[in-house]
């Protein structure tokens, strides 16, 4: 007890000095612990993309590739597959429901997906967050659209607007291939915001897609004067011949690997057949390189922070030579010394740790929505990972041995050195 009560008064009559160190120390270990909260909620955000789904299933080809096209609109399919081939597994006795997308066309950069009402029904996101309108609803007719929360704002469309689809994969700035402007469609509703790529999509009837290409022909547009208005295509009169890919869940879990085996072995046509969850994590695995990186940047910031602290520490001697000396004088041996220094550099240390450890949840408290809304980044609030206290016990660890720096030196200043008038 007086050993701490000796710290606090030194390190007390000297507040300013205490406080920056204090502070630096608290600014390294926000962000020490920030880093680790993003890199968690980052992989958070990235798993819990698509929740509840055991397979998605698309032509054979790269898993990542289906992946990437199916959950995050990423790329082109290899090739499509057909739709009495989905209506199959569709109907598996194990199957509990399904979700189709139909890829392919675009609206100023934004993927067109064609679905049903599966899709709204069915799709969940982070555990089991589920789809809602902010505004509007689901489509219902052939040439209805529902826009995603980002689609919506980007380009500032509201519900009854006329929205023209095209045909491909189109920029932003420019037109596609083909527009399908003779085949307007309306907006019946805008998502509410979900920080996944949901938010970045136009989503119409898999019978909509069908719609705006049912008089072409081999890829190719019709001819002038060979158009079939829109006033007389409905619902029942197109036919859906193909989709992209579908995913599936199953009525129990423990048919995942059978079902899947079923299906990447389907003699009718080639199909394949991708757990989502292994597969994010390889992808995870692929993009963390970067993770890496931003951790040793953090760390470095960290040891700038302790090494701030070193040379508080080390300055100070000059202006408590006679202090250490007095105390030297009236029987505090080498080893209290070292022990006093020691126990500062740790207290120092302690109270950056709590005081950023404050701030980084405090931030992440008050900042929580607006990250999720603009960057779609979740960052849970919770306590430290395991890494988090590792990381924190480490940088106390570090900071006593960081103490027997300006200890050594101090004792190494004489009793006579500590007491003699300087002129």
């Amino acid at each position: 007890m007086v050993l701490l009560s000796l710290a606090y008064h030194s390190l007390k009559n000297r507040k300013l000095t205490t406080a920056l160190t204090v502070l630096s120390i608290a600014l390294s270990i926000a962000l020490l612990v920030g880093v680790e909260n993003v890199r968690v909620g980052a992989r958070q955000s990235f798993e819990g993309t698509i929740s509840q789904t055991d397979l998605i299933v698309g032509a054979r080809g790269g898993s990542l590739q289906l992946l990437l096209y199916s959950v995050f609109r990423i790329g082109q399919a290899t090739n499509n597959i057909s739709y009495e081939s989905y209506l199959k597994f569709k109907n598996h006795p194990a199957v509990e429901w399904t979700i189709p997308y139909s890829l392919g066309d675009s609206h100023r950069g934004f993927r067109v997906v064609g679905t049903d009402e599966n899709f709204y029904k069915h799709l969940r996101y982070r555990r089991d967050r589920s789809l809602s309108f902010q505004e509007g609803q689901e489509p219902k007719g052939i040439f209805d659209v529902a826009l995603g929360a980002d689609v919506a704002r980007a380009l500032n469309y509201k519900v009854g607007q006329k929205v023209v689809i095209t045909h491909g994969v189109a920029s932003a700035a420019g037109r596609g291939i083909q527009d399908h402007d003779d085949k307007p469609f309306t907006v019946s509703g805008i998502l509410s915001k979900t920080a996944t790529p949901v938010d970045r999509s136009l989503y119409i009837l898999l019978e909509g897609i069908s719609a705006v290409h049912i008089d072409w022909a081999d890829g190719a547009p019709p001819l002038p004067g060979e158009e079939v208005p829109a006033s007389k295509i409905t619902k029942e009169s197109v036919k859906v011949d193909q989709i992209t890919s579908f995913l599936l869940r199953n009525k129990r879990r423990i048919d995942t690997l059978r079902v899947q085996r079923e299906i990447n072995t389907f003699t009718e046509e080639p199909l394949q057949a991708i757990v989502p969850g292994v597969t994010l994590q390889e992808l995870w695995r692929t993009l963390g390189y970067a993770e890496d990186a931003l951790t040793v940047i953090t760390f470095f910031v960290t040891i700038v922070g302790l090494l701030g602290m070193l040379v508080s520490l080390y300055t100070s001697l000059n202006e408590r030579r006679r202090e250490m000396a007095i105390l030297r004088a009236i029987g505090a041996g080498p080893g209290k010394i070292i022990s006093l220094l020691v126990f500062e550099s740790f207290l120092l240390t302690l109270a950056g740790c709590v005081m950023g450890v404050a701030l980084i949840y405090g931030l992440s408290a008050a900042l929580q929505q607006t990250v999720e809304d603009h960057f779609g980044l979740y960052i849970p609030i919770q306590p430290p990972t395991p890494a988090g206290w590792i990381y924190l016990g480490a940088v106390l660890l570090a900071s006593l041995l960081i103490g027997f720096i300006p200890a050594w030196k101090a004792y190494r200043n004489t009793l006579s050195d500590g007491l003699s008038v300087r002129v």
